[in-house]
């Protein structure tokens, strides 16, 4: 039998809900969170079905949309704007020491973060190379040399493209690493001779012990999708992460995503969500890459969607991977963020190597 988790309804957009409430002329009282699932046992072997595209949010975008897109060019930054590359923010600097009950970040480039908290040092979608496959070098070096790293205690994986699945980096690691990872993806750790690997469905959770009890895993939805070679199109699954401390503390890392209802419903189901790791970056051409990569203003729409409390813009600046213009992110999610009123020191756009503390 095929061991997999029910899913959900797709929740009610947000829009939706305001838009009836204002109707009716009575506050909508928020809906109780429902109880989190209890854990799953660390590293089971667990079948899963052969396909997950009947998880798509989204059509994949077929022969015709390849062909607009090269018939228009717009694969890279024009030239013009290459010379912003110097001016991205790179400012690497000493890990912060931190006690059990602490939470901070590091970011090292595009997804890839230092997460500690719980007492963990947690890797996400760690990509040191300087090249992935198909893309230009990396724009920007990572903001944690390899060698500075403390003992990784945990890896999470988002899905399996090249550039949040890097195997040169992943060989770094020792073997019996602690892994999380999308349900269908543990066989390429296994046969990499990985030996901790957890797979897990969208709203399924395992825990591993930090120096402060245990830190929780959640494996959440994305509106994505997943490949790796010619024959494996949507064979894993795709997602974010929600790591809850001993204390409560939540960061959520989405991974790579699109906007969309799934926002709303894990802000439902995973209240109090302290930091949240949102992509703004390879958004352009719009009409190619909406459905799966926010951009600025929609990262700043989710923020509000998961009613997080504070917001931490990634997956740009690091390789250039759509059209606009390299330090075009910065500026638009800045501005986005200040149109909403919400305090300055709530959007955390640290520099490439920058670090925070969550106070």
């Amino acid at each position: 039998m095929t061991d997999h988790a029910e899913q959900a309804e797709p929740a009610e957009p947000a829009e939706l809900r305001r838009t009836r409430s204002a109707a009716s002329g009575r506050p909508r009282p928020a809906p109780a969170a429902p109880a989190l699932p209890a854990p799953r046992p660390l590293g089971e072997v667990r079948t899963w079905p052969r396909s997950f595209v009947h998880r798509l949010t989204s059509p994949l975008p077929g022969v015709r949309a390849i062909a607009r897109l090269a018939r228009e060019g717009r694969l890279r930054p024009p030239a013009e704007a290459l010379r912003e590359i110097p001016e991205l923010p790179f400012a690497p600097g000493p890990l912060p020491l931190t006690g059990p009950g602490q939470t901070a970040l590091t970011w090292v480039g595009h997804a890839s973060w230092v997460v500690r908290i719980g007492g963990l040092t947690v890797l996400t979608d760690p990509v040191w190379a300087r090249r992935i496959l198909g893309t230009p070098v990396r724009v920007t070096p990572p903001g944690v040399r390899w060698e500075d790293l403390p003992p990784v205690d945990a890896v999470v994986i988002s899905h399996n493209h090249y550039d949040h699945l890097d195997a040169p980096t992943l060989e770094l690691l020792p073997r019996a690493t602690p892994l999380f990872v999308p349900a269908g993806l543990a066989r390429w750790f296994r046969t990499r001779r990985f030996t901790r690997v957890t797979e897990l469905d969208w709203w399924e959770a395992a825990e591993l012990d930090g120096e402060g009890g245990p830190v929780r895993f959640d494996f959440v939805p994305a509106h994505h999708w997943s490949k790796r070679t010619l024959t494996d199109t949507c064979r894993s699954l795709w997602g974010g992460w929600v790591l809850t401390g001993p204390d409560g503390q939540r960061v959520y890392f989405a991974g790579d995503t699109g906007y969309g209802h799934w926002f709303t419903e894990i802000g439902r189901r995973y209240p109090g969500i302290d930091l949240a790791l949102l992509p703004i970056g390879a958004y352009d051409p719009r009409w190619m890459l909406r459905t799966v990569h926010t951009d600025p203003e929609e990262a700043v729409r989710a923020f509000g969607d998961l009613g997080a409390r504070a917001l931490v813009p990634m997956h740009w600046s690091t390789f250039l991977l759509s059209a606009e213009p390299p330090l075009e992110p910065l500026h638009r999610v800045r501005a986005s963020w200040e149109a909403t009123g919400a305090p300055r020191e709530a959007l955390w756009d640290l520099p490439i190597g920058g670090s925070r503390v969550l106070e």
